[in-house]
């Protein structure tokens, strides 16, 4: 999406702001971003778990090797691939990083435990921060286009959709021992999660 030049999401463009302002890479801004977000779980008593680390690395180390592998200056009709391709696969990441249940990553802690925190929806907290963020972005001189809104309306549909391919499950004994009771519904339901960051 960042090679696209088409808009990127309210994170990507905070990212490309602060870029423009020093001398950091795209995943280096990304990390550097991740570990101040988690000083603020501190009033909120969220805690940091396996998931949450690796969400910081991983983006950092994946976004500065994509960056390095994608060429820059394309035209228009492989821009317009690469801002499609990016959108899917950020609805595919995102399924497969909730539906492995090691925990939130920096972002998407910051919104549940905001969201616990003041009693406000889910939706609104993360409308709030998202809007914030792109803002923020945005006067920093982040890029926003139709890729911008094309992420917003598409990511959270994809995340649904892919999801279901990507839920841990325990084990069919462990399974069958939970959903002995009828009425107790299929075991290891997915906990509703609010989507990254992107992604965070």
């Amino acid at each position: 999406m960042v090679r696209a030049s088409l808009g990127v999401n309210p994170w990507s463009v905070l990212y490309e702001g602060l870029e423009h302002r020093t001398s950091l890479s795209f995943g280096t801004i990304s990390a550097v971003l991740g570990v101040l977000v988690l000083l603020l779980w501190i009033p909120l008593k969220q805690r940091p778990t396996f998931g949450t680390v690796a969400n910081i690395v991983v983006l950092a180390c994946s976004s500065d090797l994509g960056l390095a592998l994608l060429p820059q200056h394309l035209g228009l009709p492989a821009r317009a691939g690469l801002l499609v391709g990016g959108v899917l696969l950020n609805g595919l990441s995102v399924a497969a990083y909730i539906g492995a249940r090691f925990g939130p990553g920096p972002r998407d802690g910051l919104m549940t435990g905001a969201s616990s925190a003041t009693g406000r929806s889910l939706r609104l907290i993360r409308t709030l921060v998202e809007l914030t963020v792109l803002a923020v972005g945005w006067l920093l001189g982040g890029t926003v286009g139709v890729g911008t809104v094309l992420y917003a309306l598409a990511v959270g549909p994809l995340t649904q959709f892919f999801l279901p391919w990507f839920v841990y499950r325990r084990g069919a004994g462990a399974a069958a021992s939970e959903g002995a009771n009828a009425d107790a519904g299929p075991p290891c339901r997915p906990r509703p999660t609010v989507g990254s960051e992107v992604g965070n």
